[in-house]
């Protein structure tokens, strides 16, 4: 191995760390089902030529592969990513120079990326050793080297700070005015569906919200947690969510998905938001909508697959704010088992993001919508060396840059949409990413 290689080296942790705190921190971080990853500092980033250009990224990754006292999905080097919405724009990975996991099962670990020859004379690699409290407080065996230093570097993360004062101003704008959307875009792309160019698109709201001091990630991880514990949670460079809409993972030769299509808003009043549940159920338009995608899905996941199924009928996916249709599927890998990277490039956009057919979605979007999506309804997630994974769609996202925030709320648009219901259900969608960028 070349002198400048990186290599991982993964330990076993006993302590139960409270890893969301961490990785609302650092700025890396994602939270799904009971599997939680953070990552401290970058040891390098990994370009990706898309839409299918992930290999040699993937066996970069793989590379880096050295000791680990586990074999689990998450363990060993594990980059972080979170790519833009266009499938033809490039994106990253980024692979963190100390990663904490823990999974549902109940095992933690540390990974730690380091060069597997250190040049004579380098000390960086052993710089920052904790002493053996330190490394007993955080559950390891008194080490030294690397994995002593990148402890000592986690319970630096967990010393208390002093909160910066929460933003007191706020002003929120719609980038196209609300009628407008619902005119020139909404409406537009109906017509045009209606005219036989497609079957669908989905069509995105955007908006801006600035504010007179700096927007805290860690606070808007905990109000996301708290309100949507269900949702994948992440925060990578700077773009946090919680999406409830699994795009794909693939842990061993198992894959899943769980796309949603179809929304009622909730109401506060128990009798209305009853009724809603049951007219999405009995919605010809939004079942036609979710049936698109699953089809869709079906179709583009067989290839990879030995078998493929989904639930014959979706069932309904309730968050704070409102009810979804969903469809949970699921297969075994064909072998060699496609990475997760594949996947990704394989089944992004889906129709719930996208539209069907997908390049004409996708030509009309870029037509009508008049906003430039950068990360919004991506691949966010993460991928380790053996080609497991999780990515959501980052849906129910924002865009975090000092004092100010950029957010969507997108529609499907069908034959049958109406224009007005489909502004209101960007409101009802808006609320919840809103709620978690200010405080009350």
């Amino acid at each position: 191995m070349s002198r400048d290689q990186p290599r991982s080296t993964t330990v076993r942790l006993d302590a139960d760390l409270p890893l969301l705190d961490i990785g609302a921190r650092t700025g890396l971080l994602w939270s799904r089902e009971g599997l939680v990853l953070v990552g401290l500092g970058e040891a390098l980033r990994l370009p990706l030529d898309r839409p299918g250009g992930f290999g040699p990224a993937a066996s970069a990754l793989a590379a880096m592969a050295g000791p680990s006292e586990l074999e689990v999905p998450g363990a060993g080097a594990v980059a972080f990513g979170s790519l833009p919405f266009e499938p033809d724009r490039p994106g990253e990975l980024i692979v963190p120079r100390v990663v904490l996991g823990a999974n549902p099962a109940g095992q933690r670990w540390l990974t730690v990326i380091e060069p597997a020859i250190n040049p004579p004379g380098d000390t960086e690699a052993t710089a920052g050793i904790g002493t053996a409290d330190d490394q007993r407080a955080l559950g390891g065996p008194a080490l030294d080297g690397p994995v002593a230093s990148a402890l000592a570097e986690v319970d630096r993360v967990l010393e208390p700070v002093t909160l910066a004062p929460e933003p007191a101003d706020y002003r929120l704008r719609s980038v196209l005015e609300p009628a407008r959307w619902r005119d020139d875009v909404v409406a537009a792309a109906r017509d045009r569906i209606r005219n036989n160019e497609l079957d669908k698109a989905v069509m995105a709201r955007e908006m801006v919200l600035t504010t007179d001091r700096p927007i805290s990630a860690p606070a808007v991880v905990a109000r996301l947690h708290s309100v949507f514990p269900s949702a994948a949670l992440f925060l990578v460079d700077g773009f946090v969510g919680a999406s409830p809409e699994l795009l794909v993972a693939r842990h061993g030769d198992i894959v899943r998905a769980h796309p949603l299509a179809g929304t009622a808003p909730r109401s506060s009043d128990p009798a209305i938001d009853q009724r809603r549940l049951g007219e999405l159920l009995a919605s010809d338009k939004d079942r036609w909508e979710h049936r698109i995608t699953i089809d869709w899905l079906l179709d583009t996941l067989l290839p990879f697959c030995s078998y493929v199924d989904a639930e014959p009928e979706p069932t309904i996916v309730t968050l704070a704010n409102v009810h979804h249709l969903g469809t949970r599927v699921e297969g075994r890998l064909s072998q060699p088992a496609a990475s997760i990277l594949e996947l990704v490039a394989a089944l992004h956009p889906t129709p719930a993001v996208g539209g069907s057919p997908q390049k004409e979605a996708l030509a009309l979007i870029a037509e009508l919508e008049q906003a430039t999506r950068n990360r919004y309804a991506g691949p966010t997630g993460w991928v380790d060396g053996a080609g497991n994974g999780e990515f959501a769609v980052a849906i129910r996202s924002a865009e975090l840059d000092g004092t100010s925030a950029t957010f969507f709320a997108g529609v499907g648009v069908v034959a049958d949409s109406d224009p007005q219901s489909e502004l209101e259900e960007t409101r009802a969608k808006l609320k919840a990413m809103l709620g978690a960028l200010i405080v009350p």
